[in-house]
């Protein structure tokens, strides 16, 4: 079976900088993230893909969003309804693909679904994701469910088109999250670096890409949420209208000799993901508290 194979993973460059020696201050911020790199292929269920089809037993329901004020931008913001619309599958995981991925105990997939309209809900304005843990092994005797239902209504900005994925682990440092001098020093310093270098901080050392773990690619300031049990919730997964990967192109994907940390000049990479615009090249941010039984998780969108 294909989904009994590793994901094959990416060649990070190294990093322009060393960042230890350069700016020391920003080591103990250094996080592991695992950057998907979703490329459009034709995934199968039982793999690891970022709008590919889901291990979901036919015997359970699809999941249907009847959310009074969703609604389709491309007309003219018209509400939807009032028959439920079918969700979209945008990412499943296996654990097996991203081991420093933390999975609750007797669960080895994550499935993550949206309805693909733009939501009201807590002036986001975006889809809701809505998390699905899973056991391979429980599933292995159920019979699946061949195809997911197409919703009748959708924002194609937010229908995935099928990707394999390239789970591959890298370093990242923060953009925003650190304290105000800091930051203002590490600005500083970016600019210099850039004059010299030709690249900044925020290109060498921050990832905005769909990835697992590591810090959220805010493109506005920081919006941590907090649990209702009042612990401060960790970042489990971005799913990001960026694919563009810069300095974090994979070795394997560089056209050229010498072509260091800029875009790959070939079109058909530089296209060949997810097509997802979300908005004006947003982000949304899923997060988790770990402190909690039963994992609560709460989602963030900026642009």
């Amino acid at each position: 079976m294909r989904g009994l194979e590793v994901i094959m993973r990416l060649t990070v460059p190294p990093a322009p900088l060393d960042i230890a020696r350069e700016f020391p201050e920003l080591v103990p911020y250094a996080r592991t993230t695992t950057l998907l790199y979703p490329r459009a292929g034709s995934p199968v269920r039982d793999e690891s893909s970022l709008g590919g089809p889901l291990l979901w037993p036919a015997d359970e329901p699809w999941p249907m969003c009847a959310a009074p004020d969703h609604y389709n931008p491309a007309r003219d913001c018209a509400v939807v309804g009032p028959a439920p619309v079918a969700m979209v599958p945008v990412l499943q995981l296996f654990a097996r693909n991203v081991p420093a991925m933390v999975f609750p105990v007797g669960a080895d997939v994550l499935q993550v679904l949206w309805c693909p309209l733009i939501h009201s809900e807590y002036d986001q304005h975006s889809p809701v994701p809505v998390l699905r843990w899973q056991s391979a092994a429980d599933l292995a005797d159920r019979r699946l469910l061949d195809q997911a239902p197409r919703p009748y209504e959708f924002d194609d900005e937010y229908v995935p088109r099928p990707c394999v994925i390239h789970a591959t682990e890298a370093v990242e440092y923060p953009n925003w999250d650190m304290p105000e001098e800091l930051s203002e020093r590490v600005g500083k310093w970016s600019e210099e670096i850039e004059e010299s270098c030709g690249i900044s901080y925020y290109d060498a050392f921050t990832t905005q890409q769909s990835k697992i773990g590591g810090y959220p690619g805010w493109t506005q300031p920081p919006n941590w949420p907090i649990c209702t049990c009042g612990s401060p919730m960790e970042h489990l997964l971005t799913i990001s209208a960026s694919e563009s990967c810069g300095r974090w192109l994979p070795v394997e994907e560089r056209t050229r000799p010498g072509c260091g940390w800029e875009t790959s000049d070939d079109p058909e990479l530089q296209h060949d993901s997810h097509e997802m615009i979300m908005g004006d090249g947003g982000g949304i941010y899923v997060f988790v508290c770990r402190t909690c039984p039963t994992w609560p998780t709460v989602h963030r969108y900026d642009c």
